[in-house]
């Protein structure tokens, strides 16, 4: 696990600045303290830091070239099956200097070119460049689990890690990108490959860059394609999923140092470390994070009944709102991107007390993609079933009276009124209308214009014949998943110089999942069905079977209570209101609401929170 860094002026074969590459690399230096490298060819200038997992040996510190000097690679992540690719190798007559995963990934690229890439099994983000063809390649893994930015200048290329590099070298891309507000304000993140940053752009999860003779060609080399004509039956997709899961996760604990599990206590994290003792690991580490703001907060009771039952050397740690508050300008700092995700900032201490006895720890992440877990879709499905009556009678009958009930029954009343693209936009959407008041009016069209439908319209282009349960998985998989908790993930983990796995994130669980027919994913109304029959035989049920708590933050409470005067000395400023995008009298209202319980208005206010912390930090 690493930072990558790199310009490429394929366009006046300029000479690459050593310095700028320096400094890309040093303001990302907390994602690879155990070594750093750099490479220069004319016009290319490569740097790298280095995290040592697989190898810990400095002859596999990169950039790493071929012993025939013609082949450079540079690299972040993990593969974890290059054992069985580096035998096929040997047996080809390939001599490795190395142990390290690099290497092999190099060798294979040699011995078969592009095509190489579907033949990997893990995390990974990298460049390679060939010097005898004059070609350059930037790749992501098929899933999005590690990051990769590139801008396009006057000369080349520019990529890196993270953004804030590539902000080293050109400043002018600090300029906002407006047309990403709505999908921000829609659910807490940028979907799409844009960023908010102008003119930087996210390489796609399972896609490919090549610059040669001047060009830029950008190829998509997996995706998620869905197959469900063929019904195998319930235990047949039991069994794979256990055996799938296995597999996963003993080659995830391929590793030269010490490695642990996030653990929850949910049957995600808990899976996991049952799978390590099925496989005979010993000594499992384990670590959980906790709220003191009663049980709603709190998992520790199921953490704890998980490492007593497999014997783990549990560790936890409990979050305050100091903690919280004094991390903020780090949190934004470290995500590059504005991202709600408040669980990130408990993950962040979390990563931090793992660090002091692990190097590598694995995560439940992705499962929930994968089976189809979160509750939203539960409530989808039953508006889907709502919609079945007719609208002469839903719409002016019905629809008031659940109006009259309350905020959650008129939620439900108002998506029964839209088709799938427009009611749903991912796990963290929310009701337009709360968003909409919030514009002021001279946004308010902008916004419309392009608005966060618009860029999610293309997921559901490409699933337009697929059943509802498959639309929102494909959705999330392709925005909520990559740009929201993979980016929570890579970022806090990669703060505290911890390298974070995922099991069910490898991409055949994905592709397994994908020709599954969704019944078998969402099960009168139980989310998750088959995961949850398959860890039958290891956990027990008031694990498999309790209510989904997720990773909670207590915003509504301190947002009332130690933060308020806070939160409203940021959104409630004039340097925030001349940005221009929302109405000041609005926002003081949500304030005022908030703090006299009259409303509970957390997750907007932390939106206008982060939104206006990232300019801060960024923009001005």
């Amino acid at each position: 696990m690493c930072g990558i860094v790199g310009i490429y002026n394929y366009k006046t074969n300029k000479d690459v600045n050593e310095s700028d590459i320096t400094a890309m690399s040093e303001v990302i230096s907390y994602r690879g303290p155990d070594g750093f490298g750099y490479h220069f060819d004319g016009a290319l200038g490569l740097g790298h830091r280095r995290l040592t997992i697989i190898d810990t040996n400095e002859r596999s510190n990169q950039p790493m070239t071929s012993t025939d000097n013609e082949t450079t690679i540079c690299y972040n992540g993990e593969v974890y099956n290059y054992v069985e690719l580096k035998e096929t190798l040997v047996k080809k007559g390939v001599i490795f200097n190395t142990t390290s995963d690099t290497e092999v990934i190099l060798e294979l690229y040699k011995d078969k070119g592009i095509e190489f890439l579907s033949e990997l099994n893990g995390m990974f983000a990298f460049s390679i460049w060939d010097k005898k063809r004059n070609e350059f390649l930037l790749v992501r893994d098929r899933v999005g689990i590690k990051p990769l930015f590139y801008t396009l200048t006057e000369d080349g290329i520019v990529f890196g890690s993270e953004i804030k590099s590539l902000l080293r070298v050109d400043s002018s891309k600090r300029l906002v990108n407006q047309k990403l507000i709505d999908s921000y304000m829609s659910v807490g993140y940028c979907p799409t490959d844009e960023t908010l940053f102008s003119g930087i752009h996210k390489l796609a999860p399972g896609h490919s860059l090549t610059v040669k003779n001047g060009q830029i060609e950008i190829k998509q080399y997996w995706d998620m394609t869905f197959n469900k004509s063929v019904d195998r039956g319930e235990e047949y997709y039991i069994d794979k999923t256990k055996e799938l899961f296995e597999d996963a996760v003993k080659i995830q604990l391929r590793s030269d140092v010490p490695l642990g599990v996030f653990l929850s206590g949910g049957i995600d994290s808990s899976a996991v470390v049952a799978m390590m003792n099925k496989l005979g690991v010993q000594d499992i580490k384990t670590f959980s994070v906790a709220w003191d703001y009663g049980e709603d907060f709190n998992e520790t009771k199921y953490a704890r009944q998980v490492s007593k039952q497999f014997g783990t050397d549990h560790t936890e740690y409990f979050m305050s709102a100091s903690d919280f508050r004094d991390f903020l300008p780090d949190y934004i700092r470290h995500m590059d991107e504005p991202v709600t995700e408040a669980a990130a900032i408990s993950l962040y201490y979390l990563a931090k007390k793992t660090k002091e006895k692990v190097t590598v720890v694995l995560s439940g992440e992705g499962a929930d993609e994968v089976y189809g877990g979160y509750p939203i879709y539960k409530y989808m499905h039953l508006v889907e079933q709502y919609k079945k009556i007719p609208a002469l009678i839903r719409n002016p009958i019905l629809n008031p009276i659940l109006r009259r009930l309350g905020e959650k029954w008129s939620k439900y009343a108002d998506l029964s009124e839209k088709n799938i693209e427009e009611s749903y936009s991912g796990v963290s959407f929310y009701e337009n209308s709360q968003k909409e008041k919030l514009y002021s009016t001279a946004f308010s069209k902008f916004a419309k214009e392009h608005s966060n439908t618009k860029n999610i319209h293309p997921y559901y282009v490409q699933n337009c014949d697929e059943d509802l349960q498959t639309k929102m998985q494909y959705l999330d998989v392709k925005t909520w998943l990559v740009d929201d908790l993979l980016v929570k993930a890579d970022r806090m983990s990669m703060a505290a110089s911890l390298e974070l796995r995922v099991p069910f994130l490898d991409h055949r669980f994905l592709e397994f999942s994908s020709n599954m027919p969704s019944k078998y994913r969402f099960k009168g109304y139980e989310n998750k069905y088959i995961l949850k029959k398959a860890m039958e035989d290891f956990l027990p049920s008031d694990i498999l079977y309790r209510k989904k708590q997720g990773f909670p933050t207590p915003l509504s409470i301190m947002f009332k209570g130690e933060l308020y005067d806070y939160v409203n000395k940021i959104i409630n400023s004039e340097r925030a209101h001349k940005r221009g995008y929302f109405d000041q009298p609005e926002i003081q209202r949500l304030l005022k609401q908030h703090k006299n319980s009259e409303r509970d208005n957390h997750r907007v206010l932390w939106q206008l929170l982060v939104l206006e912390l990232w300019h801060r930090e960024f923009i001005d």
